[in-house]
């Protein structure tokens, strides 16, 4: 039925372009998102920022496509037009770069010798006033419709945990290593170290699934409910303030349902 609901919500997604970065507004505006996300929202040091500028950047950055989320109604010359981001690097980008941003946290020897076509996502964050309604599923569509253009098979990344303190998230790690660890041919593993921490802190039987799953953040969440994985061990990153884990996504092992909703399409206006 068109009611007004309906016609609201096609309104909204009319104010939004998904798109890749193309010029220099479109990446400070990108940056400038993250920091106010990272940096004033959750509390990062991210010591390699430009905090004069405010922003989040690192030398990566000129290796990763950034795609976007913009609101059609800002001026791009403010930098605040940019109010969703993602950033993927291809792997034969990162076979120029000599390495992926994850190579830092996880051992990815299982994803390189799978043969398979790769790539990293990373930085993902939305604008507070902007994370009720379509936002997240037009992200999810533009990087669906990204793999899908490329001819994609293993989509992976960092996600975390706000916070450094495991403990906090012990029953929430816990429940992702009983019950979503990757399979051997996959399952990449933290890399020993001050910052490499276990997952599997509880028994599984004493871990409450339903407190588990609530306490797990929302993206990792929905990567879960697309079939996605977790490695081995988690890595605590103090420079962001997080807990993080590898999140691994085969596309060939997703369902029919979860390929119909992720790579349902939203029409460029």
């Amino acid at each position: 039925m068109n009611d007004a609901r309906t016609t609201s919500a096609t309104h909204k997604e009319q104010a939004y372009e998904v798109r890749l970065a193309r010029d220099d507004a479109d990446l400070l505006g990108a940056q400038r998102l993250r920091y106010d996300v990272f940096v004033d929202e959750l509390g990062a040091v991210c010591a390699g920022a430009d905090h004069a500028r405010r922003l989040e950047r690192d030398a990566l950055d000129p290796y990763f496509d950034h795609l976007l989320l913009v609101d059609r109604s800002i001026d791009p010359t403010t930098l605040a037009h940019v109010v969703g981001v993602y950033r993927l690097m291809p792997q034969e980008r990162a076979r120029e770069l000599g390495r992926f941003y994850s190579d830092a946290e996880y051992d990815l020897a299982p994803l390189r010798a799978s043969g398979r076509k790769l790539v990293e996502l990373g930085r993902s964050c939305v604008h507070p006033a902007h994370r009720r309604g379509p936002v997240m599923l037009l992200l999810w569509n533009g990087v669906a419709e990204y793999v899908l253009e490329r001819g994609i098979e293993i989509l992976f990344g960092v996600a975390s945990f706000h916070g450094t303190d495991p403990a906090g998230h012990a029953e929430a790690l816990s429940y992702l290593h009983a019950h979503h660890l990757a399979p051997d041919a996959l399952r990449v593993a933290v890399r020993p170290g001050v910052h490499a921490q276990r997952m599997d802190l509880l028994d599984p039987d004493t871990v409450d699934r339903a407190r588990a799953t609530a306490a797990i953040p929302p993206l990792i969440r929905a990567y879960l409910r697309l079939g996605g994985f977790v490695g081995e061990g988690a890595y605590i990153d103090t420079d962001f303030n997080t807990t993080d884990v590898c999140l691994i996504m085969d596309t060939s092992r997703m369902s029919e349902r979860a390929v119909d909703f992720y790579a349902r399409k939203t029409p460029r206006r």
